[in-house]
């Protein structure tokens, strides 16, 4: 019961944490779109038909990513999750996130749903930042455009640079921010 109402609790405080983030974005949209139609040469309408395609082109990714997130808080047992990716996971956890990390495909609109259906799941911060950080820096996924726009040699070098960041990111933050959700 108890469990409940905490999760009730936690979701009203994920959506307020929201708000703000949607309003200044909103502010920023009418001031944009007042620009628009202030010059008085219909680039408020062509605005608002470039927005428009992208919602059309964004929005079933959106949508499939959010089902993710969602069914990764529900059908994956809480103490599967605590075991192999948890705070008590402990470096596993972090390789396994900075791994899983580097190989999501996609933008943010497909890695951020699915790390924050993972932490709401119990996934570590620790291991959730060295997945976001792997998705960010490594993204195998773009390895072949990187190599076919900016070479081999240099995608390796970068790889070479990058390649401790996100366990090293994974590690401070399980040190210094576990126990924040």
């Amino acid at each position: 019961m108890d469990k409940d109402k905490d999760k009730k609790m936690d979701n009203k405080g994920r959506a307020s944490s929201m708000l703000i983030p949607t309003i200044v974005m909103a502010v920023f949209a009418i001031i944009l779109l007042y620009i628009g139609y202030s010059k008085g040469e219909g680039q408020h309408i062509i605005g608002l038909k470039y927005a428009l395609r992208m919602i059309a082109q964004i929005l079933p990714l959106l949508i499939f990513a959010f089902i993710m997130a969602g069914m990764i808080q529900t059908l994956l047992p809480r103490e599967l999750i605590s075991k192999w990716i948890g705070e008590e996971s402990g470096l596993r956890g972090i390789l396994i996130g900075t791994l899983a990390g580097g190989i999501t495909p996609g933008g943010p609109y497909v890695s951020l749903p699915v790390a924050a259906g993972f932490l709401r799941a119990g996934a570590g911060v620790g291991t959730m930042v060295a997945f976001v950080t792997a998705w960010s820096l490594w993204a195998v996924s773009r390895l072949p455009m990187d190599i076919g726009i900016l070479g081999w040699k240099f995608t390796v070098a970068r790889l070479a640079c990058t390649f401790f960041f996100p366990p090293i990111a994974g590690l401070l933050a399980q040190l210094f921010f576990s126990g924040f959700k």
